[in-house]
């Protein structure tokens, strides 16, 4: 409804508000969709809780260190994945890249299979590199041929696999360089350099997320590709960088890895794929991309490591735990969906 002014013909907008049940309606998706983006850490609080009154020992420092050191490295590979599902996009490629940056580390330090560079902390950079090369590679496959980033992730996966095993010829290489195993050995504040290392990589994602023109584009294009091309948004340059971004946050990941295991094999992400997505989608951010980020990152490894210390301080068997999990993914999809603006699922 419209109104005009005695002395103008111009139109001037109703500032009537809704009255009586048109507010309560106004107010309920309002209400649904802050429960939604609170969801995450509500279950995370739930969750400590739960296990602290089960399993008093939950709740020591020594614990809390524990989980910390676990969900250090799953945090940075969320972050890398989180660029990529904000695009609406996938990643599979985590363990190829993973094994590959980890050979090239390996190869570059001392180690005990010899004729190693022994370039100390500098094969730290080389190892990030070849992670944003693969990345590389990733996004210019899938912008410049068009192919689906699902089937060129899941090649690179393969592929990565396959380089690695055939560096060292399936074997395993230990890392006789104590700088490199340094990273995983010292301590800051009772707290391993591992956790540091993560929390200053969740420190520089949220800040490429939120404070730069890149991070827009990516909200941008997860929220509707089509719109953010007709507003100027630079879809293929964008998508590409993020794909590279990803690559990179899985190099560091695969330097922790190596630093924490002191060895390195074609084997090493074996596993992880499945908590790193699991970690994005148990956090909030939307599959179909545009939604989340990576403090939503943050709370979602934190509950896949905590539900999985909580399960091994109350001695739940192995097969019931990846049930959990599995139940927890479905779960946190179910609660993140916002249904009302979905007309088909398929």
């Amino acid at each position: 409804m419209t109104l005009h002014s005695p002395s103008s013909s111009a139109p001037i907008a109703s500032t009537t508000a809704p009255t009586g049940p048109s507010r309560a309606i106004v107010r309920r998706p309002r209400l649904e969709r802050r429960l939604r983006l609170a969801a995450p850490l509500i279950v995370l609080v739930v969750l400590c809780l739960l296990i602290g009154v089960a399993n008093p020992n939950f709740l020591s420092t020594g614990n809390f260190v524990r989980v910390a050191t676990a969900a250090s490295i799953p945090l940075v590979l969320t972050l890398g994945a989180t660029f990529i599902i904000l695009l609406g996009s996938i990643d599979l490629s985590i363990e190829g890249v993973m094994a590959v940056a980890s050979i090239v580390l390996a190869l570059l330090v001392a180690n005990d299979a010899g004729g190693g560079a022994d370039l100390g902390l500098i094969a730290v950079v080389f190892a990030v590199a070849t992670g944003t090369a693969m990345g590389l590679l990733n996004g210019v496959l899938h912008v410049g041929l068009k192919i689906p980033s699902f089937m060129v992730t899941i090649g690179s996966w393969f592929i990565g696999l396959g380089a690695a095993t055939i560096l060292l010829g399936g074997s395993t290489v230990r890392i006789t360089d104590p700088t490199i195993r340094a990273l995983a050995l010292t301590r800051l504040a009772g707290i391993p350099l591992s956790v540091w290392i993560a929390l200053g990589a969740l420190f520089v994602a949220w800040v490429i997320q939120n404070h730069t023109r890149f991070g827009r584009h990516v909200y941008a294009i997860g929220g509707g590709e089509d719109l953010a091309a007709l507003s100027g948004v630079p879809i293929r340059r964008t998508k590409i960088i993020a794909f590279a971004l990803a690559g990179s946050f899985y190099g560091l990941a695969s330097v922790l890895a190596t630093a924490q295991l002191g060895q390195a094999n074609a084997e090493i992400g074996t596993g992880r794929l499945f908590t790193t997505v699991t970690a994005v989608v148990v956090g909030g951010t939307s599959l179909m991309g545009g939604q989340g980020g990576v403090l939503n990152a943050l709370v979602g490894i934190l509950i896949v490591s905590v539900l999985a210390n909580g399960m091994v301080l109350l001695g739940i068997p192995p097969y019931l735990q990846q049930a959990a999990q599995g139940l927890m993914i479905i779960a946190a999809v179910a609660l993140s969906l916002d249904r009302s603006q979905l007309r088909i699922v398929k």
